[in-house]
């Protein structure tokens, strides 16, 4: 009796001094914050788990997304045994304990058993293995959790298995939200440019955020026993990280002479201004999102791997994340400030749409409509259409447009980088064309 006294002293003492992410764990489904694609009212999981009905499941996204307290939210509701393993410490020997007990469990009682291993990616393929033949059998309910690709990190025969489900970071209002609990849960208050900074500064991680609000709660207390108020140096100082310096206006005419610098091919001031992004703490995904519009907007055609550079260079700033994806973003933008450039591509698609807006005669050429169903060769689809892989030069001159808009020219290239290339084989293909004629060394009958 008195150890089950002590016991309960130090839970609730332990309780009272958790972290504030885990004070704020929460108790039901509803109080979730975020991945309401698999949580909403009706979404696959949640509809899952208040059946009682889970299967083997992965759950895999970001650190701070919620996969140990979707875990914990199964073993309050189900019925079934429910077993916890951290793959960080747990052995083979364990694994074999826990599915000694589910069969004990099982043969005696008739229940199931559910087993979280968390950090599964951290088992190898011998540790994974020990899991199948339960898994298989039924006999384990495996909940996995990993921040690591699951088709990288998880054996395939335990993959197929189970049923994948990805979480998603927090997004900003879902952030906000979650600090706004948090300040409740410590009796503070803030201000919303603290918020807004911290918020910013987390990347949807939710247990970050309120570790980082906590820090700030105790800056701002100091040693004053009364409520505390968060401000953004308090914001600031526990994130390690200074607030934006400028305000909205100033926000678009850095990020203008950013574009600017870049498309009038300067690496060092694309390089000055990403640098002052960055130390303010913008987001990187606007940096990137705003390349890949360049990559096409400025060079397009004169260098089309300055789009497969920008592109990367998104891909790793969601992959990598930052400080580390500063590195890939100077990548990008040293190789599209340096890379030749041109607009055509951009003035073409202008030039199309105002075509395309205009309307009038814009039926489909008879040679150019669809002819793979029942009946379209009688309306006479296709017919007429040659087929350019059928030329020896791999294309042929014929009508493509409405005849309203035949020969009006839209994409006229440039004279820079590979653009210059392509202009060459435009006006041979013109020539060509025009005369009727064919190349002595193209000749059809060769």
């Amino acid at each position: 009796m008195a150890d089950d006294l002590f016991a309960a002293a130090a839970s609730q003492r332990l309780a009272a001094r958790a972290p504030l992410a885990a004070r704020l764990r929460p108790r039901s489904l509803d109080e979730v914050v975020g991945q309401h694609h698999l949580l909403a009212p009706g979404a696959p999981l949640r509809t899952l788990i208040e059946q009682d009905r889970i299967s083997s499941v992965i759950l895999w996204g970001p650190p701070g997304t919620g996969k140990t307290t979707l875990a914990r939210l199964i073993a309050d509701t189900t019925s079934n045994a429910f077993e916890q393993l951290s793959a960080v410490s747990a052995s083979v020997k364990d694994v074999r304990e826990v599915i000694a007990k589910a069969e004990e469990r099982l043969g005696q009682h008739g229940h199931r058993t559910i087993l979280f291993l968390d950090e599964v990616h951290r088992f190898n393929k011998a540790q994974q293995d020990a899991l199948l033949p339960s898994v298989e059998s039924g006999l384990l309910t495996l909940v996995a959790a990993t921040t690591e690709n699951p088709y990288f990190e998880v054996n395939p025969p335990l993959l197929s298995r189970s049923t994948l489900f990805r979480l998603e970071t927090l997004d900003r209002d879902a952030t906000l939200d979650l600090l706004t609990r948090g300040l409740a849960a410590e009796e503070a208050t803030a201000d919303r440019d603290a918020l807004d900074h911290l918020a910013d500064q987390v990347s949807g991680d939710g247990r970050q955020a309120l570790t980082a609000l906590e820090v700030a709660v105790a800056l701002a207390a100091g040693g004053d026993a009364g409520p505390a108020h968060v401000e953004l140096s308090h914001a600031e100082a526990a994130v390690a990280t200074k607030a934006l310096r400028y305000g909205r206006d100033a926000h678009y005419d850095v990020i203008s002479a950013f574009i600017k610098s870049i498309r009038g091919s300067d690496p060092d001031a694309g390089l000055y201004w990403l640098a002052r992004m960055l130390d303010a703490g913008e987001d990187a995904r606007f940096i990137a999102r705003r390349l890949v519009i360049l990559a096409s907007e400025d060079i397009g055609m004169a260098d089309s791997t300055s789009l497969v550079v920008a592109n990367a260079a998104a891909r790793a700033v969601e992959f990598v994340g930052l400080p580390e994806a500063q590195l890939n973003l100077a990548h990008a933008v040293v190789h599209l400030a340096t890379a030749a450039k041109s607009n055509r591509v951009t003035m073409a698609l202008g030039r199309a749409k105002a075509d395309a807006q205009r309307g009038g005669d814009d039926a489909v050429p008879v040679h150019l409509r669809d002819s793979h169903y029942q009946g379209a060769t009688v309306l006479g689809h296709g017919r007429g259409y040659d087929y350019p892989h059928d030329d020896p030069r791999g294309w042929v001159p014929q009508q493509h447009r409405p005849p309203g808009l035949d020969g009006v020219v839209y994409y006229e290239p440039s004279s820079h980088g590979a653009e210059q290339e392509i202009a060459t084989r435009m006006a041979t293909r013109t020539t060509e064309a025009s005369s009727g004629h064919l190349p002595d060394d193209q000749d059809r009958s060769s």
